[in-house]
């Protein structure tokens, strides 16, 4: 019998499948089919809380975080935690059998206050005890960057995720070997370029200001800026895995085919249908963007000149660009749910 299409790209190209937000047995499912790793977002309690299958057990586990801790913030950040570490589990064999290079799960803090430093740094290391295999997931921010500054020197393997602008990734890596170099320290750093809600925002922004530009160049965008992140970070010798995440089309994994990177994406909607269709594994991420694309999206998109450009961001303003606020908005939506769903049940004891 045939291999199944991402045990053959596994078999014939570097690129590695993770697996986002998935159900237990999703995760499962994923491991057979070649996944190495899985990251979780702040919105996988309630996604979780709602899932037909897995609803009833993630009510329990919520239940359980209510009974051991009176304050409603902290009990929505334990259930989290118990959810990811039933994942973590199920991915710690990987992990062990790699000698740590594979098979790390991410889990993020609270994204209601993710500008908060010291709530970063404190829940980091709390979610570090979940288990070996764990990556904490840290917004790249200058509140994130800023955690990151004590968090490296622990030895703490970090998934800097919410990158989207080439300047966020030079600043993050920058930031990593200058605090590597002077610890001593150089702890597993997944760098994570989200294209697709890249695409997303601006599609968004196209709509809303009716901007006369093909819809073939625009599904190009977020593409463009995942090569030039890609090709910088390996031309300079940066110590960090690519990982390509927030996937909008089915693109956002057939596209980045060929690349040295953890490409994350749903199982439901992404890798379900890849392994349907069985496409051909043919290497696309290489393929040249031409001129004529960067130079249209650059003239009539604002905030793609400020994302491609090599000094399009300063580190002040990564947390006001609006793909990070668009990113995040939908995490603070599901978190701020499950924080309700806990106030309606200590209401109703």
């Amino acid at each position: 019998m045939a291999e199944r299409y991402f045990r053959r790209v596994a078999a014939l190209t570097p690129t590695k499948l993770w697996i986002n937000n998935p159900t237990r047995d999703q995760a499962r499912w994923a491991i057979a089919d070649g996944a190495v790793g899985c990251t979780n977002n702040p919105s996988f309690a309630q996604k979780m809380l709602d899932h037909p299958d897995e609803g009833a057990h993630a009510s329990q586990l919520l239940d359980a975080a209510l009974a051991d801790f009176p304050d409603d913030d902290e009990a929505v950040i334990e259930h989290q935690a118990l959810l990811v570490k039933e994942i973590a589990d199920i991915f710690r064999p990987i992990y062990d059998q790699s000698g740590g290079q594979h098979g790390y799960v991410s889990i993020q803090s609270d994204p209601i206050r993710d500008e908060d430093t010291a709530l970063i740094i404190e829940q980091s290391v709390r979610n570090r005890r979940i288990g070996p295999n764990i990556a904490c997931k840290i917004p790249t921010t200058e509140a994130g960057l800023a955690a990151m500054e004590k968090l490296i020197p622990l030895d703490t393997p970090l998934n800097a995720t919410e990158i989207f602008a080439v300047n966020q990734m030079t600043t993050l890596c920058d930031t990593y070997e200058r605090l590597s170099k002077a610890s001593g320290k150089r702890p597993m750093l997944f760098m994570s370029h989200i294209a697709g809600i890249y695409d997303q925002y601006l599609k968004e922004y196209v709509e809303r200001n009716h901007v006369d530009i093909s819809p073939d160049i625009l599904w190009q965008a977020g593409l463009a800026v995942a090569r030039k992140v890609y090709r910088i970070m390996k031309e300079r010798g940066y110590n960090a895995v690519f990982v390509g995440g927030g996937a909008r089309g089915l693109q956002h994994f057939t596209e980045m085919v060929g690349s040295d990177s953890c490409i994350t994406i749903n199982w439901q909607g992404t890798v379900d249908t890849l392994i349907e269709q069985d496409p051909p594994v043919v290497e696309r991420f290489f393929n040249p963007v031409p001129q004529y694309v960067i130079d249209e999206c650059l003239e009539k998109l604002p905030d793609c000149r400020r994302g491609y450009l090599d000094d399009g961001l300063a580190a002040e303003e990564f947390e006001g660009f609006g793909r990070v606020q668009l990113f995040r908005s939908s995490f603070v939506k599901s978190w701020t749910r499950v924080l309700q769903e806990v106030k309606n049940r200590r209401a109703a004891r």
